[in-house]
């Protein structure tokens, strides 16, 4: 059986990803950080198989021991400092983990290595916040980097150092600048699962307002399950390479919140919802919508789930997690 290490494997995309190699008769290693982890419970109880190890983004040492223990013939780096907003109050934590985090786990690869014949194969999670403020539309793999926070600034370290060891020590390692990508597994504290969560609890009156920040950013917004197709199939490539991953449509937040509580019912949203200057980002990054071009060419991918069928279905995740809540009492 073919063997990959998650990194992130608590978060959104690391679950999907399991599931995709798990039905694909992979053996799959999760790496958490400490022996206590709130997270690793309620994930084994999911996926029991899973194995998890223990490992940490900040110590290149622990990295080595669980390389030279998992043998991994595919490495996901998808562990990181994920909040853009949260970057902005832990800018030294989101690079020390977001960026040197990825340095530390091409280093452990290239000191372990993996057989001559099967060398260990890495994915890169890279990001469409370092195009920030965009210098071209739609961004492409050749657009040049414009990172509007810390968040975006540590991914371009991320992204540019894993090039910088697939030229310099022959490395089979990519990137994936995956645009927005949602889905009911998103933590509460994103922007769109917040969005769909209220809508949720409005209708059900458990909530009276959704607080917000700027209802105008545009984002290019697609589904996780389908996004981690494109991880999987990067490491299957001939040749290591880079390559957006996106829907090619671009969507403001104020049309997000339009879908969701359409979705139950509500047409007339504004008396639901309130601005608050408090979560505005310092540097907006205002329009994204990437070119997925290369990789529907290249890799044969291709999502399957509209942006209005995005929101419909985290909008009906969240009706029936907080109904089954007040059934509780």
């Amino acid at each position: 059986m073919p063997r990959a290490l998650i990194t992130g494997i608590t978060g959104q995309d690391g679950q999907h990803l399991a599931e995709l190699l798990h039905g694909k008769g992979y053996d799959v290693f999760g790496l958490i950080k400490g022996q206590n982890n709130p997270k690793a419970e309620a994930l084994s109880a999911e996926m029991p198989y899973i194995e998890l190890v223990s490992g940490d983004l900040q110590d290149l040492t622990s990295l080595i021991t669980t390389l030279e223990h998992v043998q991994p013939n595919e490495v996901y780096n998808l562990g990181a400092i994920s909040f853009v907003h949260l970057s902005f109050k832990q800018a030294e934590l989101t690079a020390n983990i977001t960026g040197l985090g990825v340095l530390r786990l091409l280093e452990a690869i290239r000191v372990v290595g993996g057989s001559d014949h099967n060398p260990m194969r890495f994915y890169q999670a890279s990001s469409s916040e370092m195009f920030g403020k965009v210098r071209q539309v739609p961004q492409s793999e050749d657009t040049p980097f414009y990172p509007r926070s810390p968040y975006g600034c540590a991914k371009v370290f991320g992204h540019d150092i894993t090039v910088n060891y697939r030229d310099s020590y022959g490395l089979f390692a990519c990137s994936g600048i995956l645009f927005n990508h949602e889905g009911p597994r998103r933590g509460m504290e994103f922007v769109t699962r917040k969005i769909t969560n209220a809508a949720a609890r409005i209708k059900l009156g458990l909530q009276k307002e959704l607080v917000l920040g700027d209802l105008e950013p545009k984002r290019d917004w697609g589904y996780a399950g389908d996004y981690v197709k494109a991880m999987w199939l990067m490491l299957q490539q001939d040749e290591p390479d880079d390559y957006v991953v996106a829907t090619g449509e671009t969507h403001s937040v104020r049309e997000f919140v339009d879908y969701a509580f359409a979705a139950v019912g509500i047409d007339d949203w504004e008396p639901h919802v309130r601005q608050d200057p408090r979560f505005f980002r310092p540097a907006e990054v205002d329009l994204l919508v990437g070119d997925p071009t290369k990789a529907l060419t290249k890799l044969g991918w291709k999502r399957e789930v509209s942006f209005q069928g995005l929101v419909t279905m985290m909008v009906e995740h969240d009706l029936k997690l907080e109904s089954a809540k007040l059934s509780r009492g």
